[in-house]
C-alpha cells in the first residue's frame, strides 16, 4: 500500500495579466497549505477496470485523477501503468472543499502522478510530467513541483520556486462553491479592459509575508475577488476584514 499526501494552496496574490487564445494569463504567488492536504492510497484490489474510491459525487470521466491516468497512459504507453491497476484502487480521503480556490482537484490529479511515477517506476522527469499535467488543468504543474512557495505565470505552466516557508495561515471556507470558469468568464466581461500591469511590478521578488502585511486590501491582491463578488454576490455578506481571498474563491484566509 502506498500513500501520498495532496496539500492545498492559497494564491498569496494572484494578477491577470492578459488573455490569450480564450485562456487567461496569470502573475500569482503559490503557497501550499501545511495542514491541510486529502490522501492519495494505493490499495491492493483485484481490479477489472480502473477504480477510484472516495469520489462518488464526481462522475468518473470528468475525475481529475483518471484524466491523469489516461494522460499518462497515453504519453509512456507504459504496460506497467495497466498492470498496476489491475491490482491497485485509488482511494482519495478528501479534506480539501471543492470549488474553494484551494486547488483539491488538481492536487489530487498531480499527486496521484507523482505517486504513480514512484511505484510504476516511469522514466519521466518532473519537467515532463508538469507539461503533462498543464493539460489537464492550469494549477496542475505548481502541485507537481510540490514546492512549498513559488511564482507561477503564463497559463500556470512556468512555476518557479521561491525560497519561504509556508505561512502559518487560518482559513474560512463558507458554503458557497465558486465555479472557476464563471469567475474567469465574469472577470473577462466586466474586469479585463482594467488591467494595468504596471500595478504590480516586481510583486513576484516579495516575500509573502511581506506583501500581505503591505497590501491589506483583498482586492488587490487578488483580481479574482472582484470577479467572485459579482459572480457570488453572497459572498459579500460573509466576508471578513483583515481576510484575504484565495484563486476564484470561496476561501478566505489570514495569517495566525
Amino acid at each position: 500500500m502506498h500513500t501520498v499526501k495532496a496539500h492545498a494552496k492559497v494564491n498569496i496574490f494572484l494578477k491577470i495579466t492578459g488573455h490569450k487564445d480564450g485562456y487567461h494569463t496569470l502573475l500569482s504567488r503559490f503557497m501550499r497549505v501545511e495542514d491541510l492536504y486529502d490522501t492519495i492510497t494505493f490499495e491492493p484490489c483485484e481490479c477489472d477496470t480502473f477504480t477510484i474510491e472516495g469520489c462518488d459525487d464526481i462522475p468518473l470521466e470528468s475525475n481529475t485523477i483518471y484524466k491523469a491516468y489516461k494522460a499518462l497512459n497515453d504519453y509512456t504507453g507504459d504496460l506497467d501503468i495497466l498492470n498496476y491497476f489491475y491490482k491497485h484502487k485509488v482511494v482519495v480521503t478528501k479534506r480539501i472543499p471543492s470549488q474553494a480556490g484551494l486547488g483539491g482537484g488538481s492536487s489530487d490529479a498531480a499527486a496521484f502522478m507523482r505517486l504513480v511515477k514512484e511505484v510504476c517506476h516511469l522514466m519521466i522527469s518532473t519537467d515532463e510530467l508538469a507539461k503533462l499535467g498543464s493539460t489537464i488543468g492550469a494549477d496542475l504543474p505548481f502541485f507537481i513541483y510540490n514546492y512549498p512557495s513559488a511564482n507561477v505565470s503564463g497559463f500556470g505552466e512556468i512555476v518557479e520556486p521561491f525560497e519561504e516557508e509556508p505561512l502559518p495561515l487560518k482559513l474560512f471556507t463558507p458554503d458557497i462553491g465558486c465555479d472557476t470558469t464563471m469567475v474567469y468568464k465574469t472577470f473577462k466581461e466586466y474586469l479585463l479592459n482594467d488591467i494595468r500591469l504596471s500595478s504590480f511590478i516586481e510583486w513576484e521578488k516579495l516575500d509573502s509575508r511581506t506583501l500581505l502585511e503591505r497590501i491589506e486590501d483583498p482586492v488587490i491582491l487578488n483580481d479574482l475577488y472582484s470577479a467572485s463578488l459579482i459572480a457570488y454576490p453572497e459572498l459579500k455578506k460573509v466576508s471578513k476584514e483583515g481576510w484575504f481571498f484565495s484563486g476564484s474563491g470561496s476561501t478566505f484566509f489570514h495569517l495566525v
